[in-house]
C-alpha cells in the first residue's frame, strides 16, 4: 500500500491560521499527500489574548479553541471532497504557532507552512512562524508561496 513502510503511514502536517494563504498551502499538502500516500494532518494553534497592561474584556462564550475548530473544519471538509483517497486529521493545540508546529514535525515526515499569515508583519516574504519552524523543524519544511499570479 502507498505510504506505508514496515506498517508505518507517512505523515504531512500543515498549518493553518485560516488565510488564504494557509489554505493554499493545505491544498498543496493535500496534493502532495495524495502523490505520496501519505495521512494528512492540519494543524491549528490557538491562544488566550494577553496584555501588558489593563486587562482585555473578554465576552462571555468566547471560546477561542471552538473557534479554531471552526476554522480547520472550513479548510478540511472541501479538501475531504476534493481528495476522497487522502485520510485528513485535524488538530487544534493550545500554544503559539511556532512552538506547536515544530512540536508536531515530530512526529512528521514533512511539515508545510504557509510563507505569510495572519502575522503581524504580513509584507515580508516570510513569516516568522515560517522562519522559526524552518530553523527548529525535527522534519523537513516546505514554505509553501503561492505562484505570483503577475508574472
Amino acid at each position: 500500500m502507498p505510504g506505508t513502510e514496515n506498517g508505518s503511514t507517512h505523515t504531512i502536517v500543515v498549518g493553518v491560521d485560516g488565510s488564504d494563504s494557509s489554505i493554499a498551502a493545505a491544498r498543496w499538502a493535500c496534493e502532495q499527500a495524495q502523490v505520496t500516500g501519505s495521512h494528512l494532518e492540519v494543524v491549528a494553534a490557538w491562544r488566550w489574548p494577553f496584555s501588558w497592561g489593563a486587562p482585555i474584556p473578554i465576552p462571555t462564550g468566547f471560546d477561542p479553541a471552538a473557534d479554531a475548530q471552526s476554522m480547520i473544519d472550513q479548510i478540511t471538509e472541501p479538501l475531504a471532497r476534493e481528495f476522497p483517497t487522502v485520510t485528513i486529521g485535524s488538530r487544534v493545540v493550545e500554544g503559539h504557532p511556532a512552538e506547536v508546529l515544530v512540536e508536531a514535525s515530530r512526529h512528521a515526515d514533512l511539515l508545510v507552512v504557509s510563507s505569510r499569515g495572519h502575522g503581524e508583519f504580513s509584507g515580508m516574504l516570510i513569516g516568522s512562524v515560517s522562519q522559526h519552524c524552518v530553523s527548529h523543524a525535527a522534519s523537513p519544511v516546505v514554505v509553501y508561496r503561492e505562484p505570483d499570479q503577475n508574472a
